[in-house]
């Protein structure tokens, strides 16, 4: 490598670094945050930035005790989502990533109680495929194939519902719709308030700033 490209390498590196270091920290959103609706767009791009953002990831579910949790429950409109099904931080080996994921395969059914992180002390029964067959891209950029079941395989299907805009309350059966409308309401009343109040941004800035991530790695 000659000396200008081993310059430019290094830059690369350092601009990487700064912009690691003033990342803005990640939070989880609620509904209805337009990110929760985004149809996510495929990582062209693996570096030390997506991976402090991966950590990121890992911390906030474990801080709020889930089990999995995808891009777009950050903000960040990117086919990414980590899951470690035990839930245990200590459990590092149970830890997975997955990068531009495709469910290839699904079998069997059945229905299983599901919550989920933007939509706080809200749950209802959903019916998930029982057994699936996964292939994504690691961060190390290798592509991988999984064949998972029972409940590894929802909390995949519930994640992977995320990078496409879908909400566990969009699969389930009408009279528990009905139960768990006026909770939804209520996201939605103390999310417009917040807007109101200044404390968070309009939609319209919110999706605009969905595109220009979208820009940066996608």
């Amino acid at each position: 490598m000659g000396f200008g490209s081993s310059w430019l390498l290094s830059l690369q590196c350092l601009f990487s670094q700064f912009r690691i270091a003033h990342m803005t920290k990640l939070k989880i959103v609620p509904h209805p945050h337009p990110a929760l609706r985004w149809k996510s767009r495929e990582i062209t791009r693996i570096d030390a930035e997506l991976k402090a953002m991966v950590d990121q990831m890992f911390e906030l579910m474990y801080e709020a005790r889930g089990v999995g949790l995808a891009a777009n429950q950050v903000a960040l409109p990117y086919r990414l989502f980590v899951i470690n099904p035990t839930g245990d931080p200590q459990e590092k080996e149970e830890e997975m990533v997955f990068l531009n994921p495709r469910i290839s395969r699904r079998r069997g059914s059945e229905d299983g109680e599901e919550g989920c992180l933007s939509l706080p002390e809200i749950c209802a029964p959903v019916t998930r495929a029982t057994l699936i067959t996964i292939d994504a891209f690691d961060l190390s950029g290798q592509q991988f194939e999984l064949e998972l079941e029972d409940f590894p395989a929802r909390v995949v299907q519930h994640e992977y519902d995320h990078l496409e805009g879908v909400l566990f309350p969009d699969r389930i059966a009408e009279e528990h719709t009905r139960e768990l409308q006026p909770l939804m309401d209520d996201l939605v009343h103390q999310f417009r308030a917040r807007q109101e109040a200044g404390e968070e941004q309009s939609d319209e800035e919110l999706k605009a700033e969905l595109r220009r991530l979208e820009k940066l790695r996608t």
